[in-house]
């Protein structure tokens, strides 16, 4: 007997899907633009409240100013329900991604169709595509997001390296941990 199990989201080497969200910097932001000047893109799904997002914020943007010179970019999306969770309204994340000083873009995926598209399941969440729109890698930013300074294995940074670097990723995916995605009901 043939067990079918059914998967959602983009599996590892797959095209990760276009879209085109509203940044709260007012533009409006599409994969394909991205795609078209970057190396290596990090999708992060995080959103205002979870405690996990909190907790890596600063390393997010570390990395951000780390790597931007080598045409790598992150872009945070937000797909919680405002409607259950108001802390996560467009407006409440414009005035996070000021508070928090984000040096990268963060948009709105209000309809949660991309967040469905990429699998994503948790706040932070990461999927790193590559200059063609592949998935490089899905899940941890790193092994310790209550204690940076006991950090054995940076997941994001050492795929970045390693995707810049011509090589296969690995680990390509990892468990990832932290608060779950708030899907409309």
């Amino acid at each position: 007997m043939n067990l079918i199990i059914e998967t959602t989201g983009t599996p590892i080497n797959g095209y990760a899907p276009d879209f085109e969200l509203p940044g709260v910097d007012a533009d409006v932001h599409h994969l394909s633009r991205y795609l078209e000047k970057f190396r290596a893109i990090g999708v992060i799904f995080m959103c205002n409240h979870c405690p996990y997002v909190q907790l890596y914020l600063d390393r997010l943007k570390e990395l951000q100013a780390e790597f931007q010179d080598r045409d790598v970019t992150l872009i945070g999306i937000n797909a919680n329900d405002a409607n259950q969770y108001p802390d996560d309204s467009f407006e409440n994340m414009k005035i996070f991604a000021a508070n928090n000083q984000l040096n990268f873009p963060y948009i709105r995926d209000v309809a949660q169709d991309v967040a469905h598209s990429f699998g994503a399941s948790k706040t932070p969440e990461v999927f790193l595509l590559d200059q063609d729109g592949r998935l490089r890698y899905k899940g941890l930013i790193d092994d310790n997001a209550d204690d940076r300074a006991a950090v054995q294995v940076s997941y994001l940074r050492s795929a970045i390296d390693q995707l810049l670097n011509n090589e296969s990723v690995d680990p390509h995916t990892t468990e990832s941990i932290g608060c779950s995605v708030k899907w409309r009901e």
